[in-house]
């Protein structure tokens, strides 16, 4: 009877709370999808180096799965409390008729059973078949080749599918019998009735509070931008995180009741059409607006933040290896080390000191490297370093510069190139080329961060002395420019000067930047770098300080970073996201059920379907953009300290993926809201 009575419960309702079967079946498939990327990416044909990156972002989804799945938890008992509250007054009926509460408890734990088993099933065979297009999107992602691509089906990820959300059940049954057992018989047949009261009458208390809620988040706001020098370690970041969250709260608590005061006070607003009717729907749950609406508006806030920092991450790193990464070989070895630089530098040994004495060259030899063979279009060069300082080439400018960057360490040695030796690694690496007068000087930098500084220097026109000499800068700002292939912007500043300036006593390093000889395909290229990288097990590699970096393996790190970042940016954004939206829809849905009555007394006393449909918009409306409103406010200021946090990766795709964020936003919010309209006129029609 029991059984029977639940199967017809859940076929009246389902119709209602479709979103609710849908947002579950949506949770399972993408849990799924994720989880599964570990039996996917099994069939590519990676490099090690590759493989292992691989490896190293399945257990980082593992992890964030823990983490996803309490979302996911919260969003089932989110939505059972609402479907609850909108079937009290049929518990009541049930209650009147003499069922005890430990048969409707029995009910719901069947209902709840029921809805999981098919929300599992359809949402894991979505998840099967969407995680074939998965593996196409890691292979192009990762640039594997997909000659071994079959179906497959794993087994682990369904197993822990069923365990995670099989769990998440056991809690929702728990809080249903609970949230049943609490209930008494007068509250659930007037449950419908009743509306919240409203705390905060005082306008006031509620303008004091808004005010202190801006003024709060106005802070945090500044501590994430302009004075981002502020948060010094790691633990500060909590600070205006903190302020946010709780400031958030209050924006909202002190919005809802200065909005209902407001409103009232302007007449041709309050009267028009049915806005009074739609302002009483608002404030009539005012209570779990508040809390629920700051949750969503917080939820919103970080998927915005995710989605668009991991998109541009991954963009601005493909974009930046065809920049800054045009060779395929860059070589760098220690010159004329000191006993002090030894000891002061962790991967330096003293058996380095003798071989920092031979050229890089004479290196090469003596780690068998048959270069001439392997190497074209070699350029070789030293860097410099003489006494000058940062300190110095700030002038006039570092007392104050000390002051705005107190962990900056003024102290470090100028890197200085000679200017025939930069334009022609500069012509090599497609970068501009440059001419000085015997007197000037120049600086390239390429990293955002250190620019304003090092220009504050120019254009105080600071002069530099080099064996007796003044030399002055040719430019009043810092010209972009590298001399070591990198998938990021890392060049802090180099010095170049005329040829004469410097001796070769000052000589600090040498260079090599190459390309591999004979090579046009990405094979044939590691057939090159596989023999030089064997050096590594060569006994003469532990007396050497040889640094080597190389095009593919930059590469290999940037797709490996770019894929990791983007999986789990998508699989906290889309679970936020949907879980915001889905919080919503569920509570309008709930709404539209408890008011019906409502509506039909505005029918009763001739309102027209049209303004009834307009004052349910306007209400939905209300519920849905408020929070995506000051969620977006919130990532101007969330996106620029990300960008801060990033800047060494470079923001050139940002735009892109702020837009293709919003057109993501606008598809599963948007479809959200247009669902939940949509759902709730057929709730409220007349019958």
């Amino acid at each position: 009877m029991l059984c029977k009575l639940s199967f017809k419960n859940i076929q009246k309702s389902i119709k209602d709370y479709a979103i609710y079967f849908f947002t579950l079946i949506l949770g399972v498939s993408i849990f799924y999808i994720f989880n599964a990327l570990e039996s996917q990416t099994v069939m590519l044909k990676v490099s090690s180096s590759t493989l292992d990156i691989i490896k190293l972002m399945i257990e980082m989804l593992e992890a964030v799965s823990i983490f996803i799945s309490f979302i996911l938890g919260f969003l089932i008992i989110y939505a059972s409390r609402f479907l609850i509250k909108r079937r009290k007054k049929e518990f009541g009926i049930y209650l009147t008729l003499g069922m005890s509460k430990r048969k409707i408890s029995m009910i719901l734990f069947i209902e709840t059973l029921f809805i999981g088993i098919i929300s599992l099933a359809i949402g894991l065979l979505l998840g099967i078949l969407l995680s074939q297009l998965m593996s196409i999107f890691v292979a192009n992602l990762f640039e594997a080749d997909l000659t071994k691509f079959t179906f497959i089906f794993s087994s682990s990820a369904m197993i822990k599918t069923w365990i995670y959300f099989g769990i998440m059940y056991l809690f929702v049954m728990a809080f249903n019998t609970i949230n049943i057992r609490k209930c008494k018989l007068i509250d659930l047949l007037h449950a419908s009735k009743k509306t919240e009261t409203i705390r905060l009458k005082n306008t006031t208390f509620c303008i004091i509070l808004f005010l202190l809620s801006v003024s709060s988040l106005s802070y945090a706001y500044y501590l994430v931008s302009f004075g981002i020098e502020k948060i010094l370690n790691i633990q500060d970041i909590f600070i205006p995180i903190i302020i946010g969250c709780v400031s958030t709260f209050f924006l909202f608590w002190s919005l809802s009741g200065l909005m209902v005061k407001l409103i009232t006070k302007i007449k041709k607003v309050y009267y028009h059409h049915l806005n009074s009717f739609t302002l009483k729907q608002v404030s009539s749950k005012i209570n779990t607006t508040v809390f629920s609406m700051a949750l969503i508006s917080l939820m919103l806030f970080v998927t915005i933040c995710v989605l668009s920092s991991a998109l541009s991450l991954k963009n601005s790193m493909s974009a930046n290896l065809k920049t800054l990464a045009p060779i395929d070989l860059e070589l760098r070895k220690k010159r004329n080390l000191t006993l002090e630089e030894v000891e002061n530098q962790w991967n330096l040994n003293q058996n380095m000191i003798e071989d920092s004495k031979i050229s890089l060259e004479d290196t090469l030899k003596n780690l068998e490297i048959d270069y001439q063979n392997l190497l074209s279009d070699i350029i070789s060069f030293p860097i410099y370093q003489e006494q000058i300082t940062l300190k110095d080439t700030l002038g006039t400018y570092y007392e104050e510069a000390n002051k705005n960057y107190p962990y900056m360490r003024f102290a470090l040695k100028e890197d200085i190139i000679r200017l025939s030796d930069y334009n022609t690694a500069a012509k090599l690496l497609n970068q501009p080329q440059y001419s000085l007068k015997e007197n000037e000087y120049m600086i390239i930098s390429d990293f955002d961060s250190t620019i304003p500084l090092r220009n504050e220097g120019l254009k105080r026109n600071t002069a530099i002395k080099i064996l007796g000499k003044n030399y002055y800068p040719k430019y009043q700002e810092c010209q972009n420019g590298f001399i070591h292939i990198s998938s990021n912007h890392i060049n802090m500043g180099i010095l170049i000067v005329p040829d004469h300036a410097v001796e070769d006593h000052f000589i600090h390093e040498n260079i090599w930047l190459a390309n591999y000889k004979n090579t046009s395909t990405k094979a044939e290229k590691q057939k090159i770098e596989d023999v030089i990288l064997k050096i590594e097990n060569h006994p003469y590699i532990k007396n050497t300080s040889l640094n080597i970096t190389t095009k593919l393996s930059l590469q290999e790190a940037s797709i490996g970073l770019g894929a990791l970042v983007t999986f789990i940016g998508l699989y906290i954004g889309i679970i936020f996201l949907i879980s915001s939206a889905a919080i919503l829809a569920l509570k309008e849905l709930s709404e539209s059920s408890d008011n019906k009555e409502r509506f039909q007394i505005l029918r009763k006393i001739g309102v027209d379907e049209k303004m009834i449909h307009q004052a349910l918009f306007r209400q939905i409306g209300i519920f849905f953009l408020f929070p995506l409103l000051i969620a977006i406010i919130h990532s101007i200021f969330g996106i620029t300290f990300c960008n801060y946090i990033l800047e060494t990766i470079g923001n050139e795709k940002l735009i892109e993926s702020i837009i293709m964020t919003a057109i993501f936003l606008m598809i599963i919010y948007g479809g959200y809201f247009l669902i939940t309209y949509s759902c709730s006129k057929n709730i409220i029609k007349e019958k």
